[in-house]
């Protein structure tokens, strides 16, 4: 069974374009008190903003009891990159970018994290013309190629997003990041797939799922969900109950055992409760997708019958 994580910056201060949320909190607290998380057991941290003191980090994870199922590295920083760190113009941007990346791989090794995602967020466009697509591939492949090569046996993930705060990402969906990897060609870069931005992105998660994996790019998943208008990450299955369920089995039937990080925002609530509330939602999930027989499932897609499959779904709850 999957692992439950917590993404640390939904524990701390957050604000969005018309309101702020929660008191400032160092990472020792907010490990503390990813630590009294029922159902949840461990986190993934942000890079630089978490890791100002590894020892510290360290030694807080330590005390918690909490395993580390990614660092972050944040390339949307409000003093650089401004238009794109992998896909700059600029070369000295470009090196700036992936010598901080390997840094972070250097750290997250010391940590013991297996993996660190990346969300290329500022790598995209406002407008036409604004890039030459063709060069921006080329730049962003050979960022991606030296910092997987920087040490080949870790994971490296691109967790992709359609929009925001671009009009458009250059990596926006699960087939156009699949093809990147391919394009980049290193075994240990893969995807962080993250259920709302694959929603957002008006995909079917266990699509993106299925299709990530036959690329061997599967590597890592968010939980959150959201209406397909916005990345509001909210509750999983607060929106998509069904598509969750199917996710999930997808998931199992796929192979995949690893983390699940809930990338989701409490607002003004308490995090403590909401995030043991993912916790249980998703196991509750998870129980409905484990009650789906085999070999029934198997002849139901085989027959292609929406109304007898919806109609077998409600037999599980």
């Amino acid at each position: 069974m999957a692992r439950l994580a917590i993404l640390t910056l939904f524990m701390g201060q957050t604000r969005n374009r018309f309101l702020q949320y929660q008191t400032p909190r160092d990472i020792a607290e907010i490990l503390a008190m990813a630590g009294r998380t029922e159902g949840c057991e461990g986190v993934e941290m942000r890079y630089p903003g978490d890791l100002a003191d590894v020892p510290l980090a360290k030694a807080e994870l330590a005390r918690h009891n909490l395993g580390l199922a990614a660092i972050n590295f944040a390339s949307v920083r409000g003093d650089r990159w401004l238009r794109g760190a992998w896909s700059s113009s600029n070369p000295r941007e470009r090196r700036e970018a992936v010598d901080d990346f390997k840094r972070c791989i250097d750290i997250a090794t010391a940590l013991g994290a297996p993996r660190i995602t990346n969300c290329p967020l500022n790598d995209g466009i406002d407008g036409c013309f604004e890039l030459d697509f063709a060069r921006a591939y080329d730049h962003a492949a050979e960022c991606y190629a030296e910092i997987a090569d920087h040490n080949p046996a870790f994971q490296i993930c691109i967790e992709y997003k359609i929009s925001e705060p671009r009009m458009r990402s250059l990596l926006g969906t699960a087939g156009e990041t699949a093809a990147f990897c391919q394009l980049v060609n290193r075994d240990n870069l893969g995807v962080t797939l993250d259920l709302g931005h694959a929603l957002f992105a008006n995909e079917n998660g266990a699509q993106s799922a299925a299709l990530l994996a036959k690329a061997k790019r599967l590597f890592y998943v968010h939980l959150n969900d959201n209406d397909g208008r916005a990345d509001w990450d909210l509750l999983p299955g607060a929106v998509h109950t069904w598509e969750m369920v199917e996710f999930l089995y997808t998931l199992r039937e796929l192979g995949y055992d690893d983390w699940f990080t809930f990338d989701i925002v409490p607002k003004e609530q308490d995090p403590i409760e909401f995030f043991a509330t993912a916790a249980r939602l998703t196991r509750r999930l998870e129980a409905i997708s484990r009650r789906i027989d085999r070999a029934k499932m198997a002849s139901l897609q085989a027959d292609k019958n929406p109304a007898r499959t919806l109609d077998y779904l409600h037999t599980l709850i």
